[in-house]
């Protein structure tokens, strides 16, 4: 080791190779190991034991459309949606070379005229609807954000704005997105018109529901942060005597980020389950339109095609929470 240090005067990739391997080490530890192996294989057993008794019970389930589906009717419809996605995108790549083959047709023959081309007018396939609603889910839950933060600050800041606004948050935090739905989808409509729309009224609508129905954990969790900031902090903050921005800052928000991110994580849970049944009504071409279109189908396929839906429903929440969770330990200062 000394031989290799005088080699290198700065030391810098001595010591760093000496880290990874102590890290290295330290990981092929036994009892690092035997935790590490606990933590893989119970959630693998786990998952397997369920995987088995869906398999048994599943044949045992007569439904109107025949026998629930097991998990390799499942696998196979996900597979085939895959394929429906495929096939798509090779048609609609031939829809556009097709119209740049036309169009340079007729610029040939007159340089003048105007070309453009044209989306094609197939359906939306599964992946195509899983990015719809990730991309509409996101949009409720950034607008939440932007409302719940905010008014949480000043929730927490002031005891009389509290008092004010609590029973507003106390009444409306349990309504039902099936509830807002019609009221927000009459709005939209109302006041949302144009010729040339930037967006579709079906995403409009179930972007504020998602919205109305996501804020409240984080509205409710970042007043709590605030009220519950370290008395000595508001202390310093008033001796040094910094402004309402800088003292927002500078001392209330570092405080209260570990509550922020809990109300976060909640609230975008909380979006992901209602963008569900929002897309359901206002057939938006989504996750939610596309499990109902299957039910209303009814072919012997769309039990299957549904619970290939259900399982992608259930994997990107967790994925969501997940992603969460890692920007909460990267910013929040108790992580």
């Amino acid at each position: 080791m000394t031989t290799i240090t005088s080699a290198n005067p700065n030391g810098q990739p001595t010591r760093w190779l000496a880290r990874q391997l102590r890290a290295l080490g330290d990981a092929l530890a036994p009892d690092q190991l035997a935790t590490s192996g606990r933590q893989l294989l119970l959630p693998l057993l786990g998952i397997l034991v369920f995987i088995g008794f869906w398999h048994l019970a599943a044949p045992q389930v007569d439904t109107s459309l025949g026998s629930f589906p097991g998990p390799a009717q499942v696998w196979e419809q996900s597979g085939q949606l895959w394929q429906e996605h495929v096939n798509q995108r090779e048609r609609a790549d031939q829809f556009v070379t097709m119209q740049e083959e036309r169009n340079a047709r007729i610029l040939a023959e007159t340089p003048d005229a105007e070309v453009k081309i044209r989306d094609y007018p197939g359906a939306p396939t599964f992946p195509d609807q899983v990015v719809t609603s990730l991309f509409t889910v996101l949009a409720g839950f950034v607008l939440a954000t932007l409302i719940a933060v905010p008014l949480g600050i000043l929730v927490g800041l002031n005891r009389h704005f509290q008092a004010a606004i609590n029973p507003l948050i106390q009444i409306f935090k349990p309504v039902s997105p099936l509830a807002w739905l019609p009221l927000v989808t009459m709005v939209v409509s109302a006041t949302y018109v144009s010729d040339d729309p930037m967006f579709e009224k079906s995403f409009l609508t179930s972007m504020i529901t998602v919205t109305l129905c996501s804020l409240w954990p984080t509205l409710i969790n970042t007043s709590v942060g605030v009220a519950a900031v370290n008395p000595d902090l508001l202390n310093v903050s008033r001796v040094l005597r910094l402004s309402f921005w800088t003292h927002v800052r500078k001392v209330v928000l570092p405080s209260s980020v570990p509550m922020i991110f809990t109300g976060l994580r909640v609230s975008l849970g909380i979006a992901w389950m209602v963008l569900i049944a929002a897309e359901m009504l206002a057939q938006s071409p989504g996750l939610g339109k596309f499990v109902w279109d299957e039910f209303q189908n009814g072919s012997s396929e769309s039990l299957s095609r549904i619970m290939v839906a259900v399982l992608a429903i259930g994997f990107i929440g967790f994925v969501l929470d997940r992603v969460m969770l890692v920007i909460q330990r990267k910013v929040a200062w108790n992580e």
